[in-house]
């Protein structure tokens, strides 16, 4: 079976060990697609264990996992992600296809991730970011370099 965050890789070798508990993602990148399949699969526990507390607020890992129970989850696009690994800070933008009382709607975040005792946590998100034009620095981190890079010149040209 491939996996649900849609990274062609059998689910048993992408989120799966994640989601059992078996290892920790190592990046933003995996730990976004391993929610995407928890909220697929309804894992509340791991959607809660996974996210800083400090912006969870009062959520229980039982209102996680029926959040979605009346949706279908259609698919998960990964527009970037940095990948600057020496940084306990990081962002991943993407947007989830999904259907709920019969009509297909899309969820389109930039979400921020830290690294906290070891472990990425989601940390918070902004729905609906606006459009990066082609001449701004990259939201990926290239900005925060010596030389910055233009987004058209950064994750523009490459795909996740």
């Amino acid at each position: 079976m491939r996996c649900h965050c849609d990274s062609q890789q059998p689910f048993e070798h992408c989120c799966q060990p994640y989601l059992s508990g078996i290892t920790t993602p190592s990046s933003p990148l995996a730990l976004m697609r391993s929610r995407y399949s928890a909220f697929v699969l309804g894992l509340g526990d791991y959607l809660l264990h996974t996210w800083h507390p400090d912006t969870r607020g009062q959520l229980t890992a039982d209102e996680l996992s029926t959040q979605g129970q009346n949706t279908e989850w259609l698919g998960l696009t990964i527009i970037f992600a940095t990948n600057e690994m020496t940084s306990t800070t990081s962002v991943v933008e993407f947007k989830v296809r999904y259907r709920e009382h019969g009509r297909v709607a899309y969820l389109h975040e930039r979400s921020n991730f830290e690294l906290l005792s070891g472990r990425w946590l989601y940390r918070d998100g902004l729905i609906n970011p606006p459009k990066i034009k082609l001449n701004q620095a990259c939201p990926c981190g290239a900005a925060h370099r010596a030389t910055p890079k233009k987004y058209k010149h950064c994750c523009a040209k490459r795909s996740v």
